[in-house]
Formats: structure tokens, C-alpha cells, sequence
């Protein structure tokens, strides 16, 4: 009995047992995957800081002699009068050895440190960056879901009347508004509708929200925000939901295609429930990968677009700093746009790794 007993418990551990094997491959597998992807990811963040770094300091003048010349130009102060000035408002060693800077830069990054700005003295970049940032995550967030939504509905109805004539029509517009350049759009905006045709006041809604304003969560505020938001919000929605809508065509006519689908129309499933839950929740997958790389683009805001209209996000004060020459606040936005879109690569290739197992080898 008690043979009998013993072969009968390793026979109920032996299926287990194979089971833990098998899946231990796949554990060191997926483990090895992420941290090759980690490591990639952090050695990416590294090479571009450092190529920051010095392609900053290759820029012509320096924030010393940019302000030398705004106060001869402006205020008609002789050299050696804007040249004492500086030296008196910059903590900054212009002629201190690159690669000394370069080690401090470092030393102070460890330590999470992103220095202080040079225009303003005694204003560390953390706090430039927390006062600017949330107003871009705002602009370009909200844009973002906006046309995500938009252009996927849109296109999957392309993708289910293609042939027609709304396809072809639709297709034409998408291709054209993906083809058009953010910044020009703004210019048209202000030309067209705010000059011309005279539909809103374009010095009013400059800014990222009314003086006197407080920033507070409240109705009030929420509104004042978005009335000085909606003007980059609609450039940013229009120039990017051509791409989503032919993605999310391109993505629906491949899933229409297949098998699984032939079967549900077959069993006499209704038109409405394939689209919705065998067509629709298919193809909208590959485009959550791209929609992870494009959150990490939102930091990032617009170079061009914010200075257009004048609103107070990210890319407003680089725009500045690059003007100014501001050294660290250029560095520390370009570290954080650096550090978005690295991680959401990351979280897109963990994304297409549960999609497609193929790619963890």
C-alpha cells in the first residue's frame, strides 16, 4: 500500500514538475528580454545627455556674451559696462575647461541635481520645468486622446466602406492634414481666422491663462485654461488625425481579412457585433503601441507651435532658452523630453512582446 501510495504521489507531481520546467525558460527568457531592453534604454539616456551636453556649447555665443549684446543693443551700455554686469549675474566660467564641466554636469545629474538657471540666477531648472511642463501635458494630452478617438472611429468605417466614396474622400483629407506641418497650421490659424475673418482675438487668448487668474481646481480655472489651450489643441488635433485614421484603416482592412472573422459573418453573428468585437477590438491593437511612443512625444510639447501662439508650455521656455543661451534649463528639458520618450519606447516593446512572443529571442 504504502508503494502503492508513493507512486501514486509521484505521478500527480510529475506533471507539475514538467510544468515548472517548461516554464522556466520562458521566466529567464522574458527576464533577460527586459533587461536587455532596460539596459538599452538607460545607455540611451546617457549617450544623448552627453551628446546634449556639448552640442549646447557648440551653439554661437554663450548666455555671457548674448547678454552683453542685448545690453549694448538695447540700453546702450559700452562693452566693459555689460561686461561687468554679466559677471556680476552669472555664476557661470565660460572659459573653464570643457571637460571639467562635463564631469560636474555628470556628478550633479547622479545626484539628481539639474543646476540652476543662468538667466535666472538662484531658480533651480526643476522648478522652470515643474511651472511649464503641465501646461503642454495639458495641450498636446488632450489633442492626443482627442484625435486618437476620432481618427480610429473614423478610420475603421473608412476600412469597412472602403471603396467608396467617403473612403476616398476621407483618405484624401487624412493624407493631406498628415502631410501638414504643425507650425504652418498655427500661422494659417492667426492669418486666417484671427486676422482675416476676425472669429476670435488672438491677444486675448495668449498665454496659458488670464492675469489675475488663480491656479486652483475649480470650474474657472478649468475653463480660462482651456480657452487659451484651444488654439494649439486644434492645431495639434488636425495635424495629427490623418495619421490615426489611415493607421487605424490600414489596421482594420488586415483584420477584416481574417479567418476568424469569415466565421463569425458565417454563423450569422450581427454586422454590428463583428465590427465592434472581432474587427474593432483586433485592430485597434497595434495602434496602442503607437499610442505609447506618442505619450512620450507629449512632453516634448512643440518647438514652433507654443512661441506661435504664445503659450507658456515646455516648449515656449526652450524656444527661450535657446535665445538666451540658458546652458542648464536646455539641458534639463532635453533630459526630461529624452527620459519620456525612452521610457515609452520601452513600454511599446514590452507592449509588442505580449503581442508577439517571436520578438523576446
Amino acid at each position: 500500500m504504502e508503494l502503492q501510495a508513493s507512486a501514486e504521489m509521484i505521478q500527480q507531481s510529475a506533471p507539475d514538475q514538467e510544468e515548472e520546467v517548461r516554464r522556466s525558460p520562458v521566466k529567464v527568457i522574458l527576464g533577460s528580454f527586459i533587461f536587455r531592453r532596460a539596459l538599452r534604454a538607460l545607455l540611451t539616456i546617457y549617450l544623448v545627455s552627453t551628446f546634449i551636453f556639448f552640442l549646447v556649447r557648440l551653439l554661437p555665443g554663450d548666455p555671457v556674451q548674448v547678454f552683453i549684446n542685448k545690453q549694448m543693443t538695447q540700453y546702450g551700455y559700452s562693452y566693459d559696462d555689460a561686461a561687468n554686469q554679466a559677471r556680476s549675474l552669472f555664476a557661470i566660467d565660460v572659459d573653464r575647461p570643457l571637460l571639467l564641466q562635463y564631469t560636474d554636469y555628470l556628478s550633479n545629474l547622479l545626484r539628481g541635481d539639474l543646476g540652476t538657471s543662468m538667466v535666472l540666477p538662484g531658480t533651480s531648472v526643476v522648478s522652470i520645468i515643474q511651472s511649464r511642463i503641465w501646461w503642454t501635458i495639458f495641450s498636446v494630452g488632450t489633442s492626443l486622446i482627442i484625435a486618437f478617438v476620432l481618427g480610429s472611429l473614423i478610420g475603421m468605417l473608412m476600412a469597412y466602406k472602403r471603396g467608396s466614396t467617403f473612403d476616398g474622400i476621407a483618405s484624401t483629407i487624412g493624407s493631406i492634414l498628415n502631410s501638414i506641418p504643425n507650425y504652418l497650421l498655427a500661422l494659417l490659424f492667426i492669418i486666417i481666422f484671427g486676422v482675416r475673418l476676425n472669429w476670435f482675438n488672438y491677444t486675448k487668448m495668449r498665454g496659458s491663462v488670464s492675469s489675475g487668474q488663480p491656479v486652483e481646481f475649480s470650474w474657472a480655472f478649468f475653463t480660462d485654461a482651456l480657452y487659451h489651450a484651444i488654439l494649439p489643441i486644434s492645431v495639434y488635433v488636425v495635424t495629427s488625425i490623418g495619421g490615426w485614421m489611415l493607421l487605424m484603416k490600414s489596421s482594420t482592412i488586415s483584420t477584416l481579412e481574417e479567418d476568424h472573422v469569415t466565421a463569425a459573418r458565417a454563423r450569422g453573428v450581427p454586422e454590428w457585433r463583428v465590427l465592434g468585437f472581432y474587427v474593432g477590438r483586433n485592430a485597434i491593437l497595434p495602434l496602442f503601441t503607437q499610442l505609447t511612443i506618442a505619450i512620450g512625444f507629449v512632453v516634448g510639447g512643440s518647438l514652433l507651435v507654443e512661441p506661435i501662439f504664445q503659450y507658456q508650455g515646455i516648449g515656449m521656455r526652450l524656444y527661450e532658452s535657446i535665445n538666451q543661451r540658458d546652458y542648464p534649463v536646455l539641458q534639463g528639458i532635453f533630459l526630461v523630453i529624452t527620459i519620456s520618450v525612452v521610457v515609452a519606447l520601452f513600454v511599446a516593446d514590452l507592449l509588442y512582446s505580449r503581442l508577439d512572443p517571436r520578438i523576446r529571442s
